[in-house]
């Protein structure tokens, strides 16, 4: 799909507003509090943001969170900065920004669905406003990356992290796995700079720095069965090709696969996945890979893809402000820790994904959408990343996915909802409909067409999923009906 050109002319002259209000902020000595989200997106944008007000020389607090609530708005209220910026948030929250925030000035730097009518005193770049599609044409840290530019030329070296925010996003939907829309503008500004390499290779997690079949056991995009998370049969699998898992006594990469040895691989991965009816999942094995001219060769941070599931683990495990350290340069102590965190996520992340396949009853097949019932076992920050792995891991992909998982202590279930490209072209938006079917328990939800979530109280989850289940259906319904 290519872009309208006058489209990206105003999305793009947007931008230096922010940036001039940021500066302006900066300039009258203000402190400046930036609110971000914790995914691997999120965290990319902060430390975007973050390493340009730090070249200011400004004052600056970064805050990483999962939403909006009463507690940040009584925060930022006690604390009154004079100026607050939002990254990979916000938009979604703009009516309560009017309600709770308006004597205060706000910059929004998001790529979610808008919901509301920002007043003067918030500044707001987003791609929706400009009818370009903030789910697989630019991230968050997209738009921080943008804004960052537009305050000094020199933060164009921060051009790589906005390509981790957007894989991480899961946003490399154009041809073979590659970035497009204004994500291409970025990936030009990184190569232009020589920060950034792209290539076409086997896309699997650890393909700088892990054996082969530890590597085909790490992957969870593609996800497959009985070989991710199952390192014994992996080095069974590659035996079998008669690849040759070690070189003498070392282990082999897959960066050292011959192109032969790689051809075959890929093929008898795709009549692997082809044999269990994964036929989504095939397309996933080769595209294009993204490479770190300027991390350290032989490093998880050399793949920006694996970079990517790096800062996701330090969101979702509860240690953003690693995440936001290694973004913004620390490749010292923080890289080591995050390297331990990120081995326990993926741990964490094979448990949960046996616990979900190993009894049917955890899935539930609705008429519209399939349903899995995390409830009290799965972590509330990992709902998102096991349902994005799940939803193209099922014998039906082109059927939506939500997830929830229990929060006790709030008294509310955090939901997640996935489908693919392929849906959304039937017409589906999952952020219009978790938003809709929230609204109507007295929680909150939105995002994108193709990724969304929502919070809702725990008595209320049942009518929920119905709610979900007959608006997605009514979406596909009207969408045959040519209405």
């Amino acid at each position: 799909m290519i872009l309208d050109q006058r489209h990206v002319s105003a999305f793009l002259a947007s931008v230096p507003q922010a940036a001039e209000t940021i500066l302006e902020a900066v300039n009258d000595d203000g402190v400046v509090h930036v609110f971000s989200h914790f995914d691997t997106d999120g965290l990319s944008a902060a430390g975007i943001i973050g390493k340009a007000l730090s070249r200011l020389d400004a004052k600056f607090r970064i805050r990483i969170t999962q939403w909006v609530d009463d507690k940040i708005m009584a925060e930022i209220l006690s604390e009154k900065p004079q100026l607050i910026v939002f990254t990979d948030l916000g938009s979604g929250y703009i009516d309560v920004l009017n309600e709770k925030l308006s004597s205060l000035k706000i910059v929004v730097l998001d790529h979610h669905q808008v919901i509301g009518e920002q007043k003067a005193n918030i500044v707001h770049v987003n791609p929706h406003l400009h009818e370009i599609d903030g789910a697989r044409d630019i991230s968050g840290s997209g738009v921080a990356y943008f804004t960052a530019k537009a305050i000094d030329k020199i933060n164009i070296d921060l051009a790589s992290l906005a390509v981790v925010g957007a894989l991480g996003d899961i946003q490399d939907k154009y041809d073979q796995r590659s970035l497009g829309g204004l994500n291409a503008k970025i990936v030009e500004d990184a190569e232009s700079s020589g920060l950034l390499t792209v290539e076409k290779d086997l896309i699997f997690f650890g393909r700088e720095t892990r054996p082969i079949h530890r590597t085909l056991a790490s992957t969870t995009n593609p996800y497959i069965p009985g070989i991710s998370g199952e390192e014994d049969k992996s080095l069974a699998f590659l035996v079998n090709l008669n690849i040759k898992p070690k070189q003498g006594a070392k282990w082999r990469a897959l960066r050292d696969l011959s192109g032969e040895e790689k051809k075959i691989l890929c093929s008898a991965l795709a009549d692997y996945l082809l044999s269990k009816g994964l036929h989504y999942e095939v397309s996933n094995l080769v595209g294009h890979v993204y490479i770190l001219n300027h991390e350290e060769p032989w490093t998880p941070m050399r793949d920006a893809r694996e970079f990517s599931v790096l800062l996701n683990a330090t969101g979702r495990m509860g240690k953003p402000s690693l995440g936001v350290a290694v973004c913004m340069g620390d490749k010292g102590a923080a890289v080591e820790e995050a390297n331990k965190i990120l081995r326990q996520y993926r741990r964490d992340i094979g448990k949960y994904l046996r616990w979900v396949m190993e009894k049917p009853e955890r899935i539930e097949e609705l008429e519209n959408i399939y349903v899995v019932h995390g409830k009290d076992y799965i972590d509330d920050k990992i709902v998102g990343a096991i349902s994005s792995i799940l939803s193209i891991s099922l014998s039906d992909p082109e059927k939506p996915l939500i997830m929830y998982a229990n929060l006790k202590e709030e008294e509310i279930a955090k939901f997640s909802a996935r489908t693919i490209d392929i849906v959304t072209n039937k017409g589906v938006d999952l952020g219009g409909v978790m938003q809709i079917a929230a609204g109507k328990c007295m929680g909150k939800g939105g995002g994108h067409n193709v990724a969304a979530g929502a919070q809702v109280p725990l008595k209320s989850v049942s009518t929920f999923i119905e709610l979900v289940d007959g608006l997605i259906g009514r979406q596909l319904k009207d969408e045959r009906n040519g209405s």
